[in-house]
C-alpha cells in the first residue's frame, strides 16, 4: 500500500475459530507492520473484549512472540505450531536433489503414532542430515514442544490442529480477490478488499467440519470443565 508517497508492505493477520457447533467463524482481521508481543497482545485483547471467553487449542504459524502472548492471555490454551509451515521452512534450506528423501524422513516425525516415536524419528533425522542441514534440525529441536502438542489428542482432533491449512485456503482466496491491485491507497482500502474476500469465502461454510460429532464428544471428555453445550 502507499504511505507518504512510498509503497509500504503490510500484513493482514486473520483468526478463524471452530465454534461448539463445528462451524467455522472468522474471529477478526488486523493490519500490522511488525510482529511483536505487544502487537499480539492487542489482537488477543481485542478478541477477548468482543466476547471470546476461552480457546481450547490454538494452531498458529510460528510468529514471533505469538505463542507466549497466547499463554499470557489464555493460559489454559494448548498452543500448536503449524507442522506444514515447519516442513516448508525446513525444506527451504535443502538442495533439490535431497528434497524428496529429506521430506520423506520428515514424514516419519509428524506421521508417527506417538510423541516418543516422533522423537526417535527426529533423532534419526539428526544422525542422517545434521552435517548438511543442521539449521533445519535445530529448528525442530527448538520448537519441539509446540510442534508436538497434537500428539496429546485423538487422531480426529490431531487432523484439525496440526496445520493452519484452513487459513492458507483463505489466504489463497484473498490473493485471487486482490491480485490485480499493485498497491492500495490506504489501510481502509486494504481492509475493505480483504473483508469482501472473506465474506465471499465464508458463504461456503454451510456445514460443520467432518466428524464433528465424534470430535465434540472427545472435547467434552478432555475438557469437561471448560466445554458446555
Amino acid at each position: 500500500m502507499r504511505e507518504n508517497s512510498k509503497v509500504v508492505n503490510k500484513t493482514v493477520y486473520i483468526a478463524v475459530g471452530l465454534k461448539r457447533d463445528g462451524y467455522k467463524e472468522i474471529l477478526g482481521m488486523w493490519l500490522g507492520k511488525n510482529e511483536s508481543a505487544a502487537y499480539w497482545m492487542s489482537v488477543l485483547t481485542d478478541m477477548k473484549a468482543r466476547g471470546l471467553q476461552d480457546i481450547l487449542i490454538t494452531a498458529t504459524d510460528n510468529l514471533n512472540g505469538f505463542t507466549q502472548t497466547i499463554r499470557s492471555v489464555f493460559p489454559e490454551s494448548a498452543t500448536q505450531i503449524c507442522v506444514v509451515h515447519q516442513i516448508r521452512n525446513s525444506c527451504r534450506y535443502v538442495v533439490w536433489k535431497d528434497k524428496k528423501e529429506f521430506s520423506r524422513d520428515l514424514k516419519d516425525i509428524y506421521g508417527a503414532p506417538t510423541r516418543q516415536a516422533a522423537l526417535a524419528a527426529l533423532d534419526n533425522m539428526e544422525r542422517k542430515w545434521n552435517s548438511k542441514y543442521s539449521y533445519a534440525i535445530k529448528s525442530w529441536r527448538e520448537n519441539w514442544d509446540e510442534l508436538t502438542v497434537f500428539f496429546d489428542f485423538p487422531l480426529e482432533i490431531r487432523q484439525i490442529i496440526y496445520t493452519t491449512n484452513l487459513i492458507e485456503n483463505l489466504n489463497g482466496k484473498i490473493r485471487k480477490y486482490t491480485k490485480n491491485k499493485l498497491s492500495f491507497p490506504t489501510d481502509e482500502a486494504v481492509m475493505k478488499s480483504v473483508y469482501l474476500a472473506l465474506r465471499e469465502a465464508s458463504k461456503k461454510w454451510t456445514m460443520p467440519i467432518r466428524n464433528w460429532g465424534m470430535i465434540l464428544n472427545q472435547f467434552l471428555t478432555i475438557f469437561e470443565d471448560r466445554v458446555r453445550l
